[in-house]
């Protein structure tokens, strides 16, 4: 990529505005580098949880943003609209990346405003936009209005393309591409040796909260629990507040059973993906699954709902075992024909599922695509 760097002004400097520190560490890192070989200074805006410090050592600058991530309250949505006028006002970038619904909506309509070049990520659809009403009108309309002007708008996945295209949220004629999700660091999640002794463990990386799918994971996991002594189910996140009453009762209540183990939020995900059988992944709605994509790429089988972000990522009955969303039995029947194979069947299934990554989700793809859209926008 160094190769792009003659391209770019030394003095420029792009703004990226998101949601999540630890997400754009964990997932965009190589963007974040790749952006200063190329030339530019980074200035990242989002809220601090914990991984600013680690972005600054990217040779980043931090602009800590407060921002609710789920809900919508007008004053407060406000105040983060007007903190990004200041922003713009006070960085002068060149260019502008978007990820998220509030950056995408309120940071694409402060870039109209200050008459910035911006580029925006769709990373998802979300349950507000999938449920229909009056809030997806109310989405629809914020994002007809923040998406107007946007250089080029990124998808993840053809669905959520086809879906925001029909609602007329991407004026007719606009630039827009599908990358693959954020990719996956193949040198940095390498194929691991495949476990074989000891409980079949199965892992699930999730936030956990209802749209998440931990319902019907604790109850697939609860059933699979009393027909099988060898099964456990590793499950790393953290809660979010609102469903913490409702969930933590019954995740304790099955970790005491021996049927669960929960970790909470852990930064060594990799680990976890290297001890592994396979990993569940019961999401309702997907950008482009970045969980799946590392654990194929560890060379783990994954059974997921068959979705679009998470059925691009694998091969049913190839690489991993799809299944129905917001169904805990068809959960539960996936998991038992995963464990209906022999050993052999299911690490050859983790080797081909480490195939179709290499061959369809590598990082430096992606990173390239947004290289070479600055270029062709600058």
């Amino acid at each position: 990529m160094k190769d792009k760097a003659a391209s770019f002004d030394r003095a420029a400097c792009v703004l990226i505005l998101g949601n999540s520190d630890s997400g754009l560490h964990d997932f965009r890192k190589e963007l974040l580098t790749a952006l200063q070989e190329a030339g530019y200074v980074v200035h990242v805006s989002v809220p601090d949880t914990g991984y600013l410090e680690k972005l600054r050592s990217l040779g980043c600058i931090c602009h800590e943003t407060v921002m609710e991530r789920r809900g919508m309250n007008p004053a407060k949505d406000l105040k983060l609209f007007a903190f990004y006028l200041r922003l713009l006002k006070g960085v002068r970038p060149r260019a502008v990346l978007t990820y998220t619904v509030k950056p995408n909506i309120y940071g694409g309509l402060a870039c109209r405003l200050r008459r910035v070049l911006y580029l925006t990520n769709i990373t998802g659809l979300g349950t507000a936009l999938e449920r229909g009403g009056l809030l997806q009108k109310l989405l629809v309309f914020l994002y007809r209005i923040g998406l107007k002007k946007a250089g080029c708008v990124f998808f993840q996945n053809r669905q959520n393309r086809d879906f925001m295209l029909g609602k007329g949220c991407v004026p007719k004629g606009a630039a827009h591409k599908i990358l693959s999700g954020s990719g996956v660091n193949l040198k940095e999640h390498s194929p691991k040796p495949y476990p074989k002794d000891g409980k079949v463990l199965f892992l699930s990386v999730m936030r956990i909260m209802q749209d998440k799918g931990i319902g019907e994971l604790l109850t697939a996991a609860e059933n699979i629990g009393r027909e099988r002594q060898d099964v456990v189910f590793a499950i790393l996140g953290a809660y979010e507040e609102e469903s913490r009453s409702r969930y933590e009762p019954w995740i304790e209540r099955l970790q005491s059973q021996g049927i669960v183990r929960y970790y909470g939020y852990r930064d060594d995900v990799a680990d976890f993906y290297a001890r592994c059988r396979a990993v569940i992944h019961p999401s309702w709605h997907e950008g482009m699954s970045n969980v799946l994509q590392e654990a194929a790429a560890t060379g783990r089988p994954v059974l997921a709902g068959d979705i679009s972000g998470c059925r691009e990522v694998f091969e049913d009955r190839v690489s991993g075992i799809a299944f129905t969303v917001r169904d805990a039995e068809s959960l539960a029947g996936a998991i038992r024909t995963f464990l209906g194979l022999s050993w052999e069947e299911q690490a050859a299934m983790g080797n081909r599922a480490r195939s179709h990554v290499e061959a369809n989700f590598d990082r430096e793809k992606v990173v390239q695509a947004y290289l070479d859209t600055l270029s062709e926008l600058g």
